[in-house]
């Protein structure tokens, strides 16, 4: 008699629930996947379905704001990006501090050049530290105009719109506005790494700015007026940190939706990455410095995502030898990769890192392990250097 396929029914996909360890595991493995799933749709679906609501035809007078140490070459090479900026308006302050390369003289040539760049010129002194802030508020003191934007002088804006596309995003109610630095493409691993890393920082602190928890911006790429930084007194309450410049300020700034984000191609402004893992994990170090400064909420909630990624991933592997649960709970990880492929992809898209979309869940996975322990392994005191 030939053999015939019986299908199965739905009661023998489904798993029989009864008091043991692939039970409560399975119940975890739920509830992991549920965790996942919130973050997917209250935070990073805000980024993944952003749309611009700039005033194009808003240009305010701005006041450009380079803080350079040491930076005679990238000056050279990137102001004349930034002094043609199409646009009506504007200065460019550039704080030279404590260089002792060719800065000055660079300087002096685009200054008798270009009638709207201006430079504060700051000796050395034993007695003042290497880091941004000084310069930083000696340029806002300094800033003819109410409206300013930071970059780095080892940056260059992706347009000559650049200025416009951040400008334009200011408004009565937006007094922050929140750019992205991504990173060139170069040949090798390390760029591919440092660049997903870049991405998915800004896909945290956009998503979480959209969802009314600001917590950083990058400050290679920044705007916000005089206003706010006066409000909190500048950086008075972590001066003596070297970083935090763009992320304890804007914790302390950003408030009552004070801020947007601006994911304009346009407005992108890129940076050469570094280009070994040594000069790498320094940059990481630096950034490290400010955490212990986080409100709980925020840590746990930067950390949640992670966390429960890699225990949601472990159950999971542990249930598929467990034949009462297998089926539901394949169905369940797959329904939560394929949101994960969708929101977190049309995020890779807005920030123009295309490329690592097809390999999401992997990189997902990678950077959940990645992330923490290089937080734990670097060396995170503050060595007070720029």
């Amino acid at each position: 008699m030939p053999y015939l396929y019986k299908a199965k029914t739905m009661s023998e996909f489904l798993p029989v629930f009864e008091f043991s360890f692939g039970t409560y595991l399975f119940l975890c493995f739920c509830l992991f996947s549920f965790i996942q799933l919130l973050f997917l749709i209250l935070v990073y679906s805000r980024l993944a379905f952003h749309k611009d609501k700039s005033l194009k035809t808003n240009t305010p007078p701005v006041t450009i704001i380079i803080a350079a140490r040491n930076e005679a070459d990238n000056l050279f090479k990137n102001l004349p990006f930034i002094l043609d900026q199409d646009y009506p308006n504007y200065e460019v302050i550039v704080v030279n501090h404590q260089s002792m390369d060719e800065s000055k003289y660079i300087l002096d040539a685009f200054a008798h050049e270009f009638p709207n760049i201006r430079v504060i010129n700051v000796e050395r002194s034993q007695h003042m530290k290497f880091g941004k802030k000084l310069p930083l508020t000696l340029g806002i003191k300094g800033a003819k105009y109410e409206h300013l934007l930071f970059t780095d002088a080892d940056c260059n804006p992706a347009s000559n719109q650049w200025l416009k596309s951040m400008s334009s995003h200011f408004s009565e109610k937006h007094e922050i506005v929140l750019g992205y630095g991504p990173y060139k493409k170069k040949k090798g691993f390390l760029n591919k790494v440092i660049r997903f890393d870049t991405a998915w920082i800004a896909m945290n602190y956009f998503s979480f700015a959209k969802a009314k928890l600001p917590y950083m911006g990058i400050g290679r790429n920044m705007a916000y007026t005089k206003s706010v930084f006066n409000a909190v007194s500048g950086f008075k309450s972590h001066y003596a940190l070297s970083s935090g410049d763009d992320d304890l300020f804007i914790q302390e700034a950003a408030k009552k939706g004070n801020y947007t984000i601006n994911l304009d191609p346009d407005s992108f402004c890129y940076s050469n990455p570094p280009k070994s893992w040594s000069s790498w994990m320094r940059q990481k170090s630096r950034h490290y410095t400010t955490t212990e400064r986080y409100k709980v909420i925020k840590k746990l909630l930067l950390g949640i995502y992670p966390l429960t990624l890699l225990l949601m991933l472990f159950s999971f592997v542990t249930l598929l030898f467990d034949s009462n649960f297998i089926w539901l709970t394949l169905t369940i990880f797959g329904f939560i990769l394929a949101v994960k492929w969708v929101v977190m992809g049309r995020a890779l898209v807005k920030l123009g890192e295309t490329k690592y979309i097809a390999y999401l869940p992997l990189l997902d996975i990678a950077y959940a392990v990645l992330a923490p322990t290089m937080y734990y392994s670097i060396d995170k005191r503050d060595k007070n250097k720029w």
